[in-house]
């Protein structure tokens, strides 16, 4: 094998490589703060008791979780525009992915808020809360808190699936390694180089997870 690695193309990117982390990191967070609401809202409609938001849910969740997610944002971009509904590569890439999260979360919360027992939510109306306070402080937050891990592990992989958006230019870490591999055909020293970026990036991640989970959580840890 004749091949001398050469880590200069990397040194003399390395501002598109850090506008690649950022925009990768500004894509994964406002995606999943979508998908978080629509996590949200499908948990509520498959625990709501009402026939109508449960099928509406399951269909939503049966649907996403059971078709490729390229083809999902290839529908965005390019089905939509076949009924006069245009979108930029940035937006149809945080709708698909949005939409990606928010079936997957769905489950997860929905796991977490049937794991609180009726005897609390009965507790929590006997003190007098009203409904609201109720699902936020006796439902919410503790189904969170049980659920947490999962929605990390799912928040870890939502961030790995920015780099597929790639596929239709939108402009991520892996869009700036193909414009650059492209140009300088050094794939090895490139793509090895973003992969310990996605690595750091989640890395990154995880340890904000932590100090949230540090934060608001540590409190299951007494209750369990």
């Amino acid at each position: 094998m004749d091949y001398t690695m050469q880590f200069s193309v990397v040194w003399n990117n390395v501002g598109l490589f850090i506008q690649g982390v950022f925009l990768t990191l500004q894509l994964a967070l406002t995606s999943i703060a979508f998908g978080l609401v629509l996590g949200v809202l499908g948990a509520l409609g498959r625990t709501s008791g009402n026939k109508i938001l449960n099928a509406i849910a399951v269909a939503y969740v049966e649907f996403i979780r059971n078709t490729p997610f390229l083809i999902q944002l290839f529908f965005f971009f390019f089905g939509l525009p076949g009924i006069g509904l245009r979108l930029t590569p940035w937006q149809a890439s945080v709708l698909a992915l949005a939409i990606n999260f928010g079936a997957y979360s769905t489950e997860i919360i929905r796991a977490g808020i049937e794991g609180i027992g009726k005897g609390q939510i009965e507790a929590g109306m006997a003190l007098g809360l009203s409904k609201l306070k109720v699902f936020r402080h006796v439902v919410l937050m503790p189904a969170l808190g049980n659920i947490y891990p999962s929605l990390v592990s799912q928040i870890v992989i939502a961030i790995l699936f920015t780099s597929v958006v790639s596929q239709i230019s939108a402009e991520e870490l892996t869009f700036v390694g193909n414009f650059l591999q492209s140009r300088t055909f050094r794939s090895f020293e490139i793509y090895l180089t973003i992969a310990f970026l996605y690595l750091g990036i989640v890395w990154f991640v995880k340890f904000l997870a932590f100090l949230i989970q540090q934060k608001f959580f540590s409190f299951m840890q007494y209750i369990r």
